[in-house]
């Protein structure tokens, strides 16, 4: 890939999850609830996650990597249907440099829950691909399912 290049791609991952939309919404919705499984690997030092969750809000969290990269991940949400739906648009950079931009629309419905996790993302530069942003997101939505317990 050239210094200077974009690539785009989406995927969707669909969960189910025996707890209530409710509990699960509240897992995303929560900051203390969000911050025990939305997080990078244990050997990685993290930040306190901050989450403004509005329309309008935004949510802050980073981490050190053993190599000592910087990873960062900024959002603003769009659109909340609480119980149902939301939609964020986040960006990630590792030491300063921009890596992707994505919109992200979580869907959930059922008595216990179906997830479906919907990301369209513009990958810059080659620092990152839809491969490895895909696998990372399985990785948090399994944090997710072992908090709900």
């Amino acid at each position: 890939m050239s210094p200077r290049s974009v690539v785009h791609a989406s995927f969707t991952i669909e969960r189910s999850y025996q707890a209530a939309p409710a509990r699960v919404f509240a897992a995303w919705s929560e900051g203390k609830a969000k911050a025990a499984w939305f997080h990078g690997p244990e050997e990685r030092s993290r930040e306190p996650l901050e989450l403004d969750f509005r329309v309008g809000g935004r949510e802050h969290a980073a981490g050190v990597s053993k190599s000592g990269t910087m990873h960062v991940y900024d959002a603003i949400y769009l659109d909340i249907a609480p119980g149902e739906r939301f939609i964020l648009t986040y960006w990630m950079q590792n030491d300063g440099r921009l890596i992707s931009a994505s919109l992200q629309t979580v869907e959930l419905a059922g008595a216990g829950t179906r997830l479906t996790f919907t990301e369209q993302a513009a990958f810059l530069d080659g620092y990152d691909d839809a491969g490895a942003r895909e696998h990372g997101t399985r990785w948090l939505l399994d944090n997710l399912e072992r908090t709900l317990g």
